[in-house]
């Protein structure tokens, strides 16, 4: 073989692993917009800013990150359902994503058909918090003690529909307790009235109420993840301390329009996989009450499913609706 047929076909294979767009580009050759479904601050929102510088330097075109928050994550899943299929718009959601099909009786999009999961990125789970004036001091003890008194113990969330609120209803279910739902609109007025006593349970998001239990204002019972949290690990998961099979994620992960090319969706699922893995990250997301993870596009695209599934029996359970 001849030295030019030789750089030839170097040339051709190095080709063919590059990720190319429809019409036949290398990607990315522009910039990358990430929407994320919620205002800033929330995990979602740092998981897609954390991720997104990350991306900007490997990829070497700018990562910009728009806020398009309302209606609990269905506004900006809407701008990237009808977006270009190339990469370049793609979503970074919550567990909501999962949840809205069961609570919101039309939505401007199909969540399987119009998705294409792309890479899972965040866990972040919540925590069963109690008042101080409980007298309980373990789920177990909490579950007798409501089981003694249906009806009469309360448990606020951020909202219908979060999954401060389903948190709740899951746990209803499997642990055959009657607790009265008090919703808020967000998490913050949902802690102020727990703290003064107007509710007495919460399934609240870690970094809303850590601060306050390590003062003693409310009381800890555990985890809602399947395996504690390291930046917390005194706290059981609530499986542990006695409601064997009962998880719920907080997740956060990233989306592209439905038919973006396989070659895109891989090459920013391993570039992102990439950025979660490296330990500073990890200290980062920690601190913000939650895990880097990582699943794979196939991966991923299952647990979407499972999600789904699950959130729709409890919703049928609860009877919860967001419109």
């Amino acid at each position: 073989m001849g030295a030019r047929a030789a750089a030839l076909i170097g040339l051709l294979a190095a080709g063919a692993l590059a990720p190319s767009t429809g019409s036949g580009q290398a990607y990315p050759t522009k910039s990358i917009r990430v929407i994320v479904a919620f205002a800033p601050g929330g995990i979602a929102d740092f998981a897609a800013r954390s991720v997104s510088q990350g991306l900007s330097e490997n990829l070497r075109v700018p990562v910009v990150v728009e806020n398009r928050p309302g209606a609990g994550g269905v506004i900006g899943a809407e701008a990237v359902a009808k977006a270009a299929p190339d990469g370049y718009t793609v979503l970074v959601t919550s567990i909501s994503h999962t949840i809205n099909p069961s609570v919101t009786k039309t939505l401007p999009f199909d969540t399987r058909r119009d998705f294409a999961p792309v890479v899972l990125i965040a866990d972040a789970p919540n925590i069963l918090v109690v008042h101080p004036f409980l007298p309980v001091t373990s789920t177990e003890e909490l579950v007798e003690f409501a089981r003694a008194r249906p009806g009469r113990l309360s448990y606020a969330s951020s909202g219908v529909g979060t999954s401060t609120h389903l948190s709740g209803e899951l746990f209803k279910a499997m642990a055959g307790v009657d607790l009265l739902h008090v919703p808020y609109k967000g998490g913050g007025p949902a802690v102020a009235d727990l703290l003064g006593g107007q509710v007495q349970v919460m399934f609240a998001t870690l970094p809303t109420v850590l601060e306050h239990i390590r003062a003693s204002r409310l009381r800890g019972l555990g985890v809602t993840s399947a395996r504690r949290f390291p930046g917390a690990p005194e706290f059981p998961t609530i499986a542990e301390a006695g409601l064997a099979g009962y998880e719920v994620s907080g997740w956060s992960g990233m989306f592209a329009p439905a038919g973006t090319p396989r070659a895109v969706i891989e090459r920013l699922a391993r570039e992102t996989a990439r950025i979660l893995r490296e330990p500073e990250l990890k200290k980062r997301f920690l601190t913000q009450g939650a895990e880097a993870a990582v699943k794979m596009p196939d991966e991923f695209s299952a647990f979407v499913d499972s999600e789904i599934v699950k959130w729709k029996k409890v919703v049928e359970f609860s009877g919860a609706r967001a419109d």
